[in-house]
């Protein structure tokens, strides 16, 4: 798929998944390593070895996860000050696949990112399991949201609460029938941003400051994805910005 160019300030929806649709996430760890690659790596600055200046790489225990700590994901005091390449609005890591909702903020920010992301994961998911080639389909698929703002909002619930709620046990149906115990898993679930967006955990990765203008608390925002997800249908709203 061509990718579209983006201008500065466009949000648009990314999406990649594994080549030949196989996992790239084998077990949590992988998750972790691509959290901190988006962490980590959406910054002007870029050091030859990143990872290994970061001192506090120690996987996670998630059974111990304190989720308010996030120290892994303190920026390096030897670095230069943060300066992203993108916002990252909402993320959502799945086993093989993931999306984000960014805003280009400097020309051919996303495209930069995003060739980062891609290459910093091939080299780790390769030499970790040691193996040759692709990882991904592709560089990524990338669709602007376009339109009115409800666009934003709706596609923000669809990769932060619909993209959990299917991995809820029994999948997207009982979710929707257990809506608030599923929301409640999609908020404690470490590799959606929705615990991220609304101070359950900090790990830095997210900017909220344009979307928390219209969901200021988490019942607010709770209230609108319980609309869109059993009143309204998300995918027929969304249509073309979903991406499978």
């Amino acid at each position: 798929m061509r990718v579209e160019p983006f201008t500065v300030g466009d949000f648009v929806h990314v999406f990649n998944r594994g080549n030949r649709g196989m996992p790239i996430f084998r077990d949590v760890n992988d998750k972790w390593r691509f959290l901190k690659i988006l962490r980590f790596l959406n910054d002007e600055y870029l050091p030859s070895h990143p990872f290994r200046e970061i001192t506090s790489l120690a996987t996670f225990d998630v059974a111990k996860l304190n989720p308010l700590a996030g120290k892994s994901f303190e920026w390096p005091k030897h670095w230069p000050p943060h300066k992203p390449l993108v916002k990252i609005l909402s993320y959502k890591a799945k086993k093989d696949h993931f999306h984000l909702l960014l805003k280009e903020i400097v020309k051919g920010g996303i495209s930069k990112f995003m060739k980062r992301v891609g290459d910093a994961y091939t080299k780790f998911f390769n030499t970790k399991y040691n193996e040759v080639g692709k990882v991904f389909q592709g560089s990524y698929r990338g669709r602007t949201v376009r339109g009115d703002i409800k666009n934003l909002h709706y596609l923000d619930a669809y990769i932060q609460v619909f993209n959990a709620f299917e991995e809820y046990p029994g999948g997207i149906k009982r979710a929707l029938v257990n809506f608030d115990e599923a929301f409640e898993f999609a908020l404690n679930d470490p590799f959606c941003s929705l615990g991220e967006s609304f101070g359950k955990r900090n790990f830095n990765i997210i900017d909220r400051d344009i979307l928390a203008k219209d969901f200021p608390d988490l019942e607010t925002y709770k209230e609108f994805v319980k609309d869109a997800l059993l009143v309204r249908n998300i995918r027929e709203i969304l249509g073309r910005l979903t991406i499978e």
